[in-house]
């Protein structure tokens, strides 16, 4: 039987993929693929482009082609099949792409062709990537003696495993649990859909009456409306004690361990390669210069945010007391009399609200907003090959110069909550724009959230805080797919400081707290009313509720991440939780209860990409809102504008460095004016 990982197509074929594929493919693909450049290599004598590095940036993208559709089955259809071969297949890609970054003839072609004369002839991209590849031969421990090398292997394929795992017990924690009741009155103040899911829930389940799991929707729609106390209780402890020794599946699933063991290789795999802790490392490809920068710069937002947090909790107490007697404010009150709050202080429900954003309007609404400011059009293409009924298939086009348009990138769309499914919202690429001898290879992006599905025939149904997800994952997704670098390793949001990748996603949700947008993306699901200039400008009134509060939530996460990575293993560390407990004390304005075990279930850090990064959201936050007062000073849909955000950022990819292409599009250095401004936090 053909393994259809093996064969070149021009879109996965999911309906062929099968768990007994992967490790096969992955095992040929790999081997093919270092067969193939130690010939190359054995034969070069004056490397170019072309005879480089041209082919090995094609056998890369045969391998991509093939790994991306398994990562993202791994993702969105997680089988315990499909998770053994996917853990089997990584412990075969860490040491290929480790052989890569210790090949010493390949380090040397390369440095060869940078100090040629030939390099200055190269475009802007294809020199980055060459800059950047020398750059990460050294950051792969290049230099190091071979027992050196050969243990700098192992900590990366140790890693690959742990994170793996720790990603896993999140997910298993996530669905390992739930709430089952007979009572309705138990879910009093719930949104009709929640309890309908929940009683859809029960049946799955093979039980009567209602379920309520942890998946983000559901738990968040408890915290925010259940009158229940002890339910919200109840979900708290749950959620807040996932894959940990705490709470109803204590010891379960416990990330403790793993979680120590990943910092532990991370510190040796910093020492290893000259640093002197793991945040000097990821650093190394950033835009921030050291962890005493981006410290600085989250002190500094902290001292602008910590006071009006403060007072936005000294309000809500308040309020509490005076309105519901409780003096004991916790936790899993805190986003229910929030909303309580907000509905008194503004009449604004958010259960109102979201009755006017259905998905499908939603959706047209932002192929709407990309077509304005890119002149791109976007439609859906049907396609039987796909990996479950949720998902979508589209096409983006544009006219030439001619005013024809051409088919210039795809995307897939998967956004509904579902069981085996990570939680959370992503981009993630599944075709990279580069040159092929046989033509242009087109972007094609996957674009994956998780909102609750159509209920009782209706269409889904998305809050406000849904729809600004939706603009942020679409950011991404245009970031890779209006590209105009055919340079792999720059191409989209390859190359991008980590840092500055956020920008152009947080820059998307701008366009969400437009009066004019918010009507193009509203249509009440019962009557199809757009929503009415009262209700948005009550909107608009109560965009910064809280907004202090949320600041700070932001910067003990980033703190947190940047600080454990720079003191563990160090003689000032005692423990992640003391770590943890001293920046809430620090900059936290509520501080959670001692069960909370937060950091278990962290996955943007320890199964993510982001360790050491968390900070990325803020730094980009700041260039997000500078960006978009460039169209505030002009206007929202101004086409200059929108032109030159394209040719300036988005198209450009990782070809230059992010602060280079920023001064280019904004003519000066970034200002944090506009995102405490957009905050409403006075500077």
């Amino acid at each position: 039987m053909s393994n259809p990982l093996l064969q070149q197509h021009p879109l996965p074929p999911f309906s062929a993929i099968k768990p007994e594929h992967i490790v096969p493919a992955v095992e040929a693909l790999t081997q093919n693929n270092l067969t193939a450049l130690a010939q190359r290599l054995k034969n070069l004598e004056t490397p170019t482009w072309q005879n480089l590095i041209a082919p090995l940036e094609a056998d890369g993208d045969t391998l991509a082609q093939a790994w991306a559709p398994v990562g993202h089955l791994n993702l969105v259809c997680n089988t315990p099949e499909l998770r053994e071969a996917h853990e089997k297949a990584l412990a075969l890609l860490s040491p290929y792409y480790t052989a890569l970054g210790q090949n010493q003839d390949l380090y040397q072609a390369y440095q060869q062709l940078k100090d040629s004369k030939d390099f200055a002839k190269l475009s802007q991209a294809q020199q980055t990537a060459i800059e950047h590849a020398l750059r990460d031969f050294k950051l792969s421990g290049i230099d190091l003696p071979k027992d050196k090398q050969q243990r700098y292997g192992d900590i990366q394929a140790e890693l690959s495993k742990l994170t793996s795992q720790f990603s896993n017990n999140v997910l298993d924690a996530t669905q390992g649990w739930f709430y089952h009741t007979q009572e309705l009155d138990d879910l009093q103040g719930l949104p009709e859909s929640i309890i309908a899911a929940a009683q859809s829930a029960a049946t799955k389940k093979g039980k009567t009456g209602y379920v309520l799991t942890l998946d983000g929707p559901v738990y968040m729609a408890v915290m925010t409306y259940a009158d229940n106390r002890e339910l919200r209780h109840a979900l708290y402890q749950a959620y807040g004690t996932r894959a940990s020794d705490q709470g109803p599946t204590a010891g379960q699933w416990n990330n403790a361990d793993l979680l120590e063991s990943i910092l532990t290789l991370r510190q040796e795999l910093a020492a290893l390669l000259g640093f002197k802790h793991y945040s000097e490392l990821s650093l190394a490809t950033k835009m921030a210069q050291s962890p005493e920068q981006v410290i600085t710069f989250l002190q500094d937002m902290a001292a602008k945010a910590k006071p009006a947090a403060q007072k936005d909790l000294a309000e809500l107490k308040a309020w509490v007391q005076s309105e519901y007697n409780i003096t004991d404010l916790q936790h899993w009150d805190i986003s229910y009399y929030s909303e309580k709050l907000r509905q008194k202080k503004y009449a604004v429900s958010s259960e109102e609200i979201r009755q006017y954003f259905t998905l499908p309007k939603v959706i047209a609404g932002l192929f709407d907003v990309a077509n304005k400011l890119y002149g791109i059009t976007i439609k859906e293409v049907g396609r039987d090959d796909l990996w479950h009924d949720d998902a979508r298939y589209f096409e983006i086009s544009k006219p030439d110069a001619s005013g024809t348009p051409q088919k210039i990138a795809a995307f897939y769309f998967d956004l509904y909550t579902r069981e085996g499914k990570r939680g959370g919202a992503w981009m993630d690429d599944c075709r990279v724009r580069r040159q092929t001898p046989e033509g242009l290879q087109l972007p094609v992006a996957f674009l994956v959230c998780n909102f609750n599905g159509p209920v009782a025939g209706k269409p889904a149904l998305l809050t406000h805080s849904d729809v600004t997800t939706l603009f942020h994952e679409f950011g991404h997704g245009l970031h890779h797919m209006l590209t105009q670098v055919e340079v792999a390793a720059v191409s989209g949001i390859n190359g991008v400081e980590w840092d500055a990748v956020e920008l152009p996603s947080q820059f998307m949700e701008n366009w969400c707290w437009q009066p004019n947008v918010l009507k193009s993306l509203s249509a009440h699901v019962d009557s199809g009313a757009a929503l009415p200039d009262a209700l948005i400008a009550k909107m608009l009134a109560a965009k910064n509720f809280q907004s202090g509060m949320f600041l700070v939530r932001q910067i003990e996460f980033a703190l947190f991440d940047i600080t454990l990575h720079a003191q563990y293993g160090s003689d000032t560390f005692s423990s992640v939780q003391n770590v943890l407990d001293n920046i809430r004390q620090q900059v936290a304005v509520v501080i959670p209860p001692a069960f909370n075990r937060f950091q278990n279930s962290f996955t943007h850090i320890f199964a993510g990409g982001y360790a050491a990064g968390y900070y990325s959201y803020l730094w980009a936050e700041v260039l997000s809102a500078d960006a978009f007062a460039a169209f505030e000073e002009t206007s929202l849909f101004d086409t200059t504008t929108g032109q030159r955000f394209l040719d300036e950022i988005l198209s450009k990819g990782g070809s230059q460095s992010a602060a280079v292409l920023f001064k280019n599009f904004r003519g000066r250095e970034p200002s944090v004016e506009a995102l405490l401004r957009h905050s409403g936090i006075a500077t």
